[in-house]
């Protein structure tokens, strides 16, 4: 193998220039060319492509988003869209890719295996919510920053004696709400992993507010609905004030934390590895500490379970 490349795709993820990084300086250290895929899958259709080494990634370690920058491209899920993707990579002499993304950037990573050319994945999304892997690029980094914000929410809370409704990132899964959930103290976590009942929650409202508790942090995943609609409903049941505040995309930006940058580092070198050793479709993972690597189709194939004994702890010592 003597020319690989790089891209990255979806929504971007702090850490992911952490990994390109790795990936370019591992790739050189190895003797390969390396080529950056801008603008993601989008960019590879359009050939918007970027000649890497070890200088291209000099101080980007530290920066958040993606300096190959990131795109939708739905054409990538068509067969039309995938074979011209397919003949751009040919006509760069590429021998193997490296994409770095989430859920869907890992399918068309998956779907460009299967026409033959080597593919490693590399997880990389702040919602931690791909199989196999304890934890995805990213995940860390927007974990600290809600639960920042959280800690800076509670001041104003407890001022005005207010309940907060905080919704965090997560379209389909709650495991970054959980996570921040339970860092944070809130005393309750809406996910769509676990049904929800207005009417529970309105009550237990009711009893803390009894025992004199001065401020009420609900973090509320995206994914299950409208958090202003709830928070018209507890002030028409309960007769307190409730205050909505949307994290939104803060939590995609900023420095990635330090175990985000390790994790990236890891991955992105491991990544290339597994190139080199002539390993095809294939998904790099974290497990019980230790940098691994699994079928991408497996991957693809399975749900990652939300972690209800977690979750059961938060309840228990939420209040």
């Amino acid at each position: 193998m003597k020319k690989i490349a790089v891209i990255t795709s979806g929504g971007d993820a702090p850490g992911m220039n952490a990994a390109i990084r790795a990936v370019v300086r591992q790739a050189r250290y190895d003797g390969l060319e390396i080529i950056g895929i801008q603008r993601g899958f989008q960019g590879l259709l359009e050939d918007k492509f970027l000649p890497l080494d070890q200088r291209s990634v000099s101080g980007i370690i530290n920066k958040g988003g993606t300096i190959l920058r990131t795109a939708r491209c739905p054409e990538i899920k068509t067969d039309a869209g995938m074979n011209r993707a397919l003949s751009m990579l040919e006509q760069l002499k590429i021998e193997g890719l490296i994409v770095i993304g989430g859920d869907g950037s890992l399918k068309a990573g998956h779907r460009i295996s299967q026409k033959g050319m080597p593919v490693i994945c590399i997880p990389a999304s702040i919602d931690n919510d791909i199989y196999g892997t304890d934890e995805t690029i990213g995940f860390d980094t927007a974990a600290n920053i809600a639960v920042e914000a959280i800690d800076k929410i509670r001041d104003t809370a407890s001022s005005h004696e207010r309940i907060f409704i905080v919704e965090v990132m997560g379209r389909e899964h709650g495991f970054l709400s959980l996570s921040v959930g339970l860092a944070a103290g809130a005393e309750f976590i809406v996910v769509p992993e676990v049904k929800f009942n207005v009417n529970k929650l309105c009550y237990a409202l009711e009893n803390i507010h009894e025992r004199g508790k001065t401020s009420v942090i609900v973090v509320f995943a995206e994914g299950v609905g409208n958090p202003l609609e709830l928070a018209k409903k507890i002030e028409e049941k309960v007769h307190l004030e409730v205050r909505v505040s949307s994290l939104g995309y803060i939590q995609r930006g900023g420095t990635p934390t330090m175990r985000s940058r390790v994790l990236a580092s890891k991955f992105g070198a491991h990544a290339v590895k597994l190139l080199m050793q002539g390993a095809k479709n294939r998904l790099v993972v974290l497990q019980k500490g230790e940098i691994q690597d699994i079928s991408l189709s497996e991957a693809l194939k399975e749900e990652k379970q939300f972690d209800m004994v977690t979750y059961t702890l938060a309840q228990q010592i939420s209040m």
